[in-house]
């Protein structure tokens, strides 16, 4: 049997739709023109939005514009904690922030009591000095100290190792630097890790560069408790041998640690990470005015001079206070500051200064 495909189909008579009479055409042809009589009339308001944009606005696409968030009002925290750091300060250099860190920051809501050296010498710094277990009841003293001294500040312990140290000798490439093995910057991790402390890796970049030696470190820079440190001292940009002269770094050198500590943070989704820069000098840091802040980072000014307290309170004043940056931070040297019937500076005296340094690093 043939299949008839007509049959699939739905009938239409052909007549279907059109007048059959001559009064059907007449009526047919009188709505036609009516309808179009009324379109041509209505047509310059269908330009035209019939209904009130006040009563149903049109909604901006915000996927094609910028969309500006409303600035949060800072945290009563932050401002007890920057109020209490800025220490009654009426110069107006150092000033409140009008956004508060970002979430996870550790300044200025706690307060950072490190211990710096090197595992391989005991003339670098206490971290180096004793046994491991001894440093860490060492620290551990000292933290209870500055809890006690301070009631408004948490005290976070860290660890400063010199992971790139400046030397005496040209060494490998004649850039008169020796890096330390990961396996020691592993060490260091674990002895952190039983007073839940922080750690900071120190660059003494000597003839080398920041640019060759920050991202040697930057699988340890991924990690959440690891920040960074660097010493103009040893930044020999005139070609000298490390410690003929004092070095220096340009607010470039500091900008360049910045962003690409800015990037691993972003890139990793980390909480802000800290710099620390060392000071003792007017000559050591150059263009101050021009080193960048960002959220992504915590810039600390750090005064890394010794000597009797009165000598060290006036260099802090001289080129940490005088030049701000964002935070400060004071060293003390447990042998240097002492020859001589010296002395440490006492908690108290430090928490006198003007801005109060969140930063306290002992040698």
């Amino acid at each position: 049997m043939e299949f008839n495909y007509s049959m699939k189909q739905e009938t239409v008579p052909p007549s279907a739709g059109r007048p059959k009479t001559i009064v059907q055409k007449i009526l047919f042809v009188a709505v036609a023109t009516l309808f179009l009589v009324l379109i041509f009339s209505y047509y310059p308001f269908l330009k035209k939005s019939t209904v009130s944009s006040s009563v149903f606005p049109i909604k901006k696409d915000t996927s094609e514009s910028e969309i500006i968030p409303k600035r949060v009002e800072p945290s009563l925290s932050y401002k007890e904690k920057m109020d209490h750091i800025i220490n009654g300060d009426s110069s107006g250099k150092w000033k409140m922030k009008e956004s508060e860190p970002l979430p996870g920051a550790i300044l200025p809501y706690k307060r950072i009591i490190a211990f710096y050296g090197n595992l391989y010498s005991k003339n670098m710094g206490i971290l180096g000095e004793l046994p491991k277990q001894e440093v860490l009841d060492k620290l551990q003293k000292e933290v209870k100290a500055w809890e006690e001294a301070d009631t408004v500040m948490q005290v976070q312990p860290a660890l400063h190792y010199i992971a790139v140290t400046a030397q005496g000798s040209p060494g490998k490439g004649n850039k008169y630097r020796l890096r330390m093995p990961f396996s020691q910057i592993d060490t260091v991790l674990k002895m952190a890790e039983k007073i839940n402390a922080i750690v900071f890796l120190d660059i003494q970049v000597a003839l080398s560069t920041l640019e060759d030696e920050v991202p040697q470190l930057e699988k340890y820079l991924k990690l959440p408790n690891v920040h960074l440190g660097i010493d103009p001292e040893f930044s020999m940009k005139g070609g000298q041998k490390p410690g003929s002269v004092i070095g220096s770094f340009d607010a470039a050198d500091i900008n360049y640690a910045s962003e690409y500590l800015k990037k691993i943070v972003k890139e990793n989704n980390l909480p802000p990470k800290i710099l620390v820069v060392h000071r003792f000098t007017q000559g050591m840091i150059k263009n101050y005015k021009n080193i960048k802040t960002q959220p992504e980072v915590q810039v600390v000014m750090h005064m890394d001079g010794w000597g009797f307290p009165a000598k060290k309170v006036n260099t802090y004043k001289e080129f940490i206070y005088k030049e701000p940056v964002e935070y400060t931070g004071f060293k003390l040297f447990y042998k240097n500051d002492t020859k001589s019937n010296g002395r440490l500076l006492t908690h108290k005296e430090l928490l006198n200064l003007k801005p109060q340094p969140v930063y306290i690093q002992y040698q």
